[in-house]
């Protein structure tokens, strides 16, 4: 199979894995964990592992990986936050939500991490035997004053960049607090939010108290990174140091979750835009998916194959992934959609998935 043939969705109702054949046609291949929480899947590109983080509700977070693409599932022990630990003072912290899993560099075999509500980045560095969270992050005094829920009541880590030059430098990306820089590996933090605007924030421009919706960037280019937030589409070109507001004025590239970065380009970008707060359903009922090619500066607007009106769908922010010229994101009402053109046009893959949480396609190390 060649990379971009193979791909795990997270979805309300478990994981499925699709693969593309010979003629074209995408086929499921195998579900597992039907009827659970799968905020999350996606398989390690260093050995081929498939994890998936799972919110049983009842029976809590519960990690699981396998190493032959779905057919048998071995089960790793959860993190637990430290003895005593408190979102709010007298508010015990307790794991909530498997928010986002990735992996170490190629140097790191047993480096994974995963980012969680209400707040906490896990580390592992043997293949998940065990847990440690990073208490330089947790420890930041301000996260008791400026960190607060958005979507969800707590906190949350969701996004966890690698770079491939550094293993020991890490981008975070954190709703609603920001996005945090380490270069030491997470001995320290710096803070990466100049440029953005919190305009839900008595000051807009507070040093921590942003809302990006998902961080995102490419191997070829790190220091170019995107980010959808919840007052606008941003990007930077120094690690973060500045960030500039890249949204549309007019057009519907404005508000959503998802972003994708070309592979080799990281000025071109992808967005499923949104309406904002009180409605988060396509704009103008209307889905499309927006590309710019020129870091924000412009925006085309892609619609042929997806729906016109009537559409009251929306795409979450890991769910959206790009590999090649090959792009794929699904929705909230079970949508799945693929590109082989770079999102010019779009086939509908099914119209009955579970909503789907994350689309992540399989590439090798």
């Amino acid at each position: 199979m060649a990379q971009g043939d193979t791909v795990v969705l997270g979805t309300r109702k478990g994981v499925i894995v699709l693969g593309r054949a010979k003629d074209g046609r995408w086929r499921i291949e195998r579900d597992a964990h039907l009827g659970a929480v799968v905020p999350y899947a996606a398989v390690d590109p260093r050995d081929g592992a498939l994890w998936v983080g799972i919110e049983h509700g009842h029976w809590g977070t519960k990690i699981q990986r396998s190493r032959d693409m779905g057919k048998t599932w071995e089960e790793l022990p959860a993190p637990q936050y430290p003895e005593g630990a408190e979102i709010k003072p007298g508010k015990p912290a307790k794991l909530k939500y498997p928010w986002v899993i990735a992996f170490g560099a190629a140097s790191q075999k047993g480096r994974i991490y995963l980012g969680t509500v209400p707040g906490g980045l896990f580390v592992s560095d043997d293949h998940g035997a065990s847990w440690a969270i990073n208490e330089a992050l947790w420890n930041r005094p301000q996260r008791f004053d400026s960190w607060f829920g958005g979507g969800f009541d707590d906190p949350g880590v969701h996004s966890v960049l690698v770079d491939p030059r550094n293993p020991k430098r890490w981008i975070v990306g954190v709703s609603v607090a920001g996005v945090y820089e380490t270069t030491d590996d997470g001995k320290s933090w710096t803070i990466r939010n100049t440029g953005l605007r919190a305009d839900y924030m008595p000051d807009p421009n507070v040093a921590e108290g942003h809302d990006p919706h998902l961080v995102a960037s490419n191997q070829a280019q790190p220091d170019t990174l995107w980010q959808q937030n919840h007052c606008g589409i941003f990007m930077t070109e120094d690690g973060g140091k500045q960030w500039r507001s890249v949204e549309e004025k007019s057009g519907p590239a404005k508000f959503g979750f998802a972003v994708a970065v070309d592979e080799k380009d990281a000025r071109t970008a992808w967005v499923v835009p949104a309406i904002a707060d009180e409605c988060r359903v396509a704009v103008d009922k209307a889905m499309c998916v927006c590309r710019t090619e020129d870091g924000g500066k412009s925006w085309k607007a892609l619609r042929k194959g997806l729906p016109q009106e009537a559409c009251y769908d929306v795409t979450f922010r890991h769910a959206l992934d790009v590999c090649g010229d090959r792009l794929m994101f699904g929705t909230t009402t079970g949508n799945l959609y693929v590109s082989d053109d770079r999102g010019d046009s779009w086939t509908n893959l099914g119209s009955g998935f579970p909503p789907v949480y994350s689309v992540r396609f399989v590439r090798a190390g």
